[in-house]
């Protein structure tokens, strides 16, 4: 009775569960989702039903892992945190961003955290959550935070042991547990000391350029070369592998597998081989597809001559009767696809489309693995822009009417422009998947097993990761057997690739590459421009966030180390020409100094402010040897309105906020002596049209020696 009076007098109050209560109430699943629910009573429940991403990984708790004594107690508060929602009187008092309801991967946060504690009051011999006092709570936030997590995780961990005090409340039979003292005290005094290493928002670090290039390169060789003819292999093994399934035993199939297989292990012949996860086997499909046999009688007929042994011995490639079209440098990138083998090249194949996807979008993972067929539709005919625009989902601070966490995502407003590259990688995925359904749908990528149910939704981000690697480890075997170790994909000096890389790298060569080879030059310039602008049907998110925010902080750190070069030399006494280089000292001066690569919640904020400051931003263009003291009104790139940086692409001579110095006189007359050697080898026209522009080059560091002051003078 009295529970009963409870819940109808306090809303928040959940009902106490039964042992064959949902671990997730019906309410809080949305219609299209149909993974399971658990019962009360099972020891692993699923939260599945709370996660409607499709590249989220699904996730479970596991109740072996809390300790026995704890158990029922600690059940009841985590189906509390499932289905309960935190007090609007709770959340005033912890700012803005607090929610009443958490996304399911904050949910499994909290409730390891929580498992941590119960483990460790089981040490200590308290077997009630109600028993862990004060002095226990104190106890504990030492231990935890002398274990050297940082200030910030600390103030998070503490944050969710708050929430088993507060959701064991919401409970109609609550354990009784204390509320963590630091609610009272303040949490400073148990927290580790600031170090200024926290805040930490970005540090994924960017990609390596020398990695970055040759991966491109092939992952769009794989996309434009590669693409037809691996798919036209896996039909074709598909088609064998399902004559093999459905061939029936008979004395005719005996005898034609007898003749096929006998003189060839008599003979000392090569037998034909599969290689299946890395193993070699007898290509049993594809002699069954040849001979009629089934399985079952290539299965005896390999036990009684021991075939198995004999194919590991002297292995024979099985040709695919399919064309090879693609070429490598001219000529084909190999003389045939093997039977088996179209199954790796079919999974390079998504892993490539994939690449491409998230490094020239600039999307998020799980923005990516989000599309679906169909999101990139062509043009229509009354389409002025004629640009393929994706649509799809985005997820990140998506929330639902009540101000929660919304695991579904939304349809994002402003659609991302696809570049060609892009649009043909999305057309390879939709011929790997039927249509309507995910491009990178797990049940269709599981090549081994194609069609399964296995999974569901998108290859998980740490399967698309191990993908990557396996997908570098076959370029580097294919660039040494085709004699190209020049583009071989080295290991980068910061980890594995993986795909939550590619977006802040496609910033970073944006700001720092402008005009270069890498990720296709014209685009990134047709980049910059619609960055710039902030127009609506460019690469931008909502209002000014999305990959500007990542682009501003890149931009702004490479104007930062630009100024920081500049310093440096002219405090070393070199001296400096053109028209704003008085210019260029005070903005020299004045630019943020920014050590280490590490990007903080706050900067992104401060680098879209500083980039802002027309005039007193350098910008440096190793194309042009020069640095760029952009001013807009100055500048002869012919920049859009507003635009905050040059097009270093479009640089111009003569334009006033040119800057150089004597690195960059040496820098032109090393060019111009390269220029000369390539024509000394170039036709006579070519030859003078080369020699024209390495003269070209010397007259500008001759300019610059006649004009060039010491930064004395100039100041």
């Amino acid at each position: 009775m009295t529970s009963a009076l409870a819940h109808e007098a306090d809303p928040y109050i959940l009902p106490t569960p039964t042992p064959d209560s949902s671990v997730v109430l019906p309410h809080w699943i949305s219609p299209g989702n149909t993974h399971p629910n658990s019962r009360y009573r099972d020891s692993v429940w699923s939260l599945a039903p709370l996660i409607d991403n499709p590249g989220a990984t699904l996730i479970s708790i596991h109740w072996k892992n809390c300790p026995a004594p704890l158990r029922d107690e600690m059940k009841l508060v985590v189906w509390s945190l499932i289905n309960g929602e935190r007090r609007p009187t709770f959340l005033r008092t912890k700012g803005l961003s607090a929610r009443r309801r958490g996304s399911a991967p904050t949910m499994m946060q909290k409730y390891c955290e929580w498992f941590r504690l119960a483990r460790w009051l089981h040490q200590q011999g308290i077997t009630r959550l109600a028993d862990c006092t004060k002095d226990q709570w104190r106890a504990y936030a030492g231990e935890r935070r002398d274990e050297g997590i940082s200030r910030v995780h600390a103030e998070m961990v503490f944050g969710y042991f708050t929430d088993l005090w507060v959701y064991d409340q919401l409970s109609a039979r609550p354990a009784g547990i204390s509320c963590p003292p630091w609610e009272a005290e303040g949490i400073d005094d148990y927290l580790p000391a600031a170090d200024g290493t926290d805040n930490a928002e970005n540090s994924t670090e960017p990609l390596d350029p020398q990695v970055l290039g040759p991966l491109l390169i092939w992952a769009l060789r794989f996309v434009d070369d590669f693409s037809d003819d691996i798919l036209a292999a896996w039909v074709e093994q598909r088609r064998l592998m399902d004559v093999a399934a459905n061939n029936t035993a008979t004395s005719v199939s005996r005898a034609a597998l007898k003749g096929y297989l006998l003189p060839l292990v008599n003979s000392g012949a090569p037998l034909p081989a599969a290689r299946v996860k890395g193993r070699l086997y007898l290509a049993r499909d594809f002699v069954a597809a040849h001979t009629g046999a089934t399985h079952a009688q290539i299965e005896r007929l390999v036990k009684l001559h021991n075939i198995q042994d004999l194919v590991l011995e002297r292995p024979a490639p099985c040709p695919l009767n399919v064309p090879v079209t693609g070429e490598v440098e001219g000529s084909p990138w190999r003389d045939h696809i093997a039977f088996g083998e179209a199954t790796t090249l079919m999974q390079h194949l998504g892993t490539a489309a994939a690449i491409v996807i998230a490094y020239l979008t600039g999307m998020r993972p799980q923005e990516v693995q989000a599309l679906r067929s169909g999101c990139c539709p062509e043009p229509t005919t009354d389409d002025t822009t004629g640009r393929h625009l994706i649509r799809s989902h985005h997820f990140k601070n998506v929330l639902d009417d009540n101000g929660n966490h919304a695991s579904a995502g939304e349809v994002r407003d402003v659609p991302w422009v696809a570049i060609t590259p892009v649009v043909r990688a999305i057309r390879v995925l939709e011929r790997m998947v039927p249509e309507g359904e995910l491009l990178l749908s797990a049940a269709h990528h599981d090549v081994h097993r194609p069609g399964g149910k296995q999974n569901q939704g998108a290859i998980r981000r740490t399967s698309l990761n191990r993908r990557i690697e396996s997908f570098v480890a076959w370029v580097n075997r294919e660039a040494g057997a085709l004699g190209l170790p020049d583009q071989a994909i080295p290991e980068d000096p910061f980890g594995a690739i993986g795909m939550s890389r590619f977006r802040r790298t496609l910033a970073w060569h944006v700001a720092r590459r402008p005009g270069g080879l890498i990720a296709l030059a014209i685009q990134y310039g047709h980049m910059r421009t619609v960055l710039d602008t902030r127009t609506s049907s460019g690469y931008a998110s909502r209002s000014r966030r999305g990959l500007h925010s990542v682009l501003d902080v890149e931009t702004a750190l490479a104007a930062a180390d630009t100024a920081a070069r500049f310093r440096e030399r002219t405090a070393a006494g070199e001296k400096i020409s053109g028209p704003a280089a008085r210019r260029a000292i005070n903005a020299a001066g004045q630019a943020p100094r920014f050590e280490g690569r590490l990007v903080p919640k706050t900067f992104a904020k401060k680098a879209t402010a500083f980039l802002a400051r027309d005039g007193v931003v350098l910008y440096d263009n190793p194309d042009a040897l020069l640095i760029c003291a952009f001013k807009h009104d100055n500048a002869l790139c012919d920049p859009d309105p507003g635009a905050t940086a040059p097009r270093q692409y479009a640089c111009e001579s003569g334009c006033g906020n040119t800057v150089r110095t004597d690195t960059h006189a040496r820098q032109l007359r090393e060019r111009a002596d390269e220029i000369d050697q390539l024509a000394e080898h170039a036709p006579g026209p070519i030859a003078r049209k080369l020699h024209a522009n390495s003269a070209r080059l010397r007259e500008t560091a001759a300019t610059h020696d006649a004009t060039a002051q010491t930064i004395e003078a100039l100041t």
